[in-house]
């Protein structure tokens, strides 16, 4: 006879991989069910930003403000309203005509329209005026959105940071069971002393009151991110954006600084203000105003029509429309020289933030190389210590703890980082024309794993 060429136990392990497979495929189908499902019960920083634009009245208030302003350029952009003028001139009122309309001859029945010809020139002018306050609010949309989405930003990774630090501490906290198990397994044994059983207890109770102090905080957190999206929020995604890079850099920061929107707006209100300085400029031209009248008399009289003008003498100019241009042009000044000042603090500040983000990115490395291996490294050498005999449980947690401060400072400089980022990511909005050929990485460094 010919050798089996399948074994046995081949042929059961051949006849089971079908049953394996279809195990695997349902337990990934169901892995990805469930991860679906706790991505649609989380939030993503992308659906906050729109949740705090869509809930904002602020931007609303901003967009009705530009369409008053853009509405009343087109009405000072028109010719005044004509007056329509009816009397009635040279009225006896005693003798034997008085009170009649016909009798005597200089009685009158006027009626007449006037109208003022303002110049064109003018008129553009308090048009202009007015368009340039619809920049002015659109420009203030654009300084309230981008603090909309700074804030969110901010709120957002502060809770996610704070449920992070609560998650570190119930990791050590189920690991720190397990050590009171094993004092208490020692005692028992006579390998240990009761004092040790009540440290990892009192241990276990100061670490119960920070996980207390810390839900305190993710309170706070999500209170302050229901500000921006809602008070019925779920918690944020555990998928962090892209936290390496900003839009900004060193080299460009003095020359992107005025696409800032704060800059940006006090730049629309010195527009406005030169605006101002112009309806000034033309007001030193009198308008002129037409009058045509027609007037009716008694039967056997003839009727009469008048054809007046009107031009405003402007005997004093020296005191008064030079005076008011000069206040414009002084305003206009004024407004400029601000911008000027706020222009470069908003480039010292902005230089401070990525300079401090960039060391603490630097930071965070030296903690994930060295910081947390070695403190890792070291209760594992402090417990295999005590597992030996060689040192006491209060050590071993001390050490623990010293682990869990080392862990802790990696996440709260994280979640300043991470603040900072919000900082210079929201600093200059992404839509500008400039940023159309896309953000520009403020460090070549390599982005760090997310712990």
């Amino acid at each position: 006879m010919f050798p089996n060429p399948f074994p046995v136990a081949s042929i059961v392990r051949f006849a089971c991989r079908p049953v394996r497979l279809w195990a695997v495929a349902l337990a990934l189908c169901a892995s990805t069910l469930a991860l679906n499902a706790h991505a649609q019960r989380t939030l993503s920083l992308d659906a906050a930003l729109r949740l705090a634009e869509e809930r904002s009245r602020q931007l609303v208030a901003q967009d009705a403000a530009a369409g008053a302003a853009r509405a009343m350029a087109v009405a000072a952009g028109q010719l005044p309203d004509p007056v329509l003028k009816a009397g009635i001139s040279n009225l006896p009122v005693n003798g034997s005509d008085r009170f009649s309309l016909t009798r005597d001859f200089m009685t009158m029945r006027s009626i007449g329209v006037m109208q003022e010809f303002t110049r064109a020139d003018k008129r553009q002018a308090r048009a202009a005026r007015f368009d340039r306050e619809a920049e002015v609010a659109e420009a203030g949309r654009a300084v309230a959105l981008a603090n909309l989405r700074r804030d969110t930003a901010t709120a957002w990774l502060d809770r996610y940071y704070q449920g992070r630090m609560r998650e570190l501490l119930q990791i050590q906290r189920a690991e720190l069971n397990l050590q009171i198990d094993g004092a208490d397994a020692a005692y028992r044994g006579g390998r240990g002393t009761l004092s040790d059983v009540f440290t990892a207890r009192s241990a276990l109770a100061q670490l119960d009151d920070r996980i207390l102090a810390q839900e305190r905080q993710i309170v706070t957190a999500q209170t302050r991110l229901a500000r921006w999206v809602g008070p019925i929020t779920p918690p944020p995604s555990p998928v962090l954006p892209d936290l390496s890079s900003v839009r900004v850099d060193a080299h460009n920061l003095e020359t992107r600084i005025g696409e800032h929107p704060q800059i940006a707006l006090m730049a629309r209100q010195e527009a406005a203000a030169r605006a101002e300085a112009d309806i000034a400029q033309s007001n030193k031209r009198s308008d002129w105003s037409v009058e045509l009248m027609y007037s009716q008399r008694g039967a056997a009289y003839s009727n009469m029509v008048s054809l007046n003008l009107s031009i405003p003498l402007q005997w004093d100019q020296k005191n008064r429309q030079d005076r008011e241009l000069a206040a414009k042009l002084a305003a206009v000044e004024q407004l400029q020289t601000q911008r000027e000042e706020a222009t470069r603090e908003s480039a010292t500040e902005a230089l401070s933030w990525l300079q401090q983000w960039q060391s603490n990115r630097k930071r965070l490395a030296l903690y994930d190389s060295s910081l947390i291996p070695l403190a890792a490294e070291r209760t594992q050498a402090v417990l295999a210590s005590y597992r030996g005999g060689a040192s006491p449980l209060s050590a071993a947690l001390e050490t623990r703890r010293m682990e869990i401060d080392t862990r802790l400072e990696r996440l709260r400089l994280e979640m300043d980082t991470a603040a900072l980022w919000a900082q210079l990511e929201f600093l200059i909005p992404a839509t500008h024309p400039a940023l159309d050929t896309g953000p520009s990485a403020a460090t070549g460094e390599t982005q760090e794993p997310q712990k």
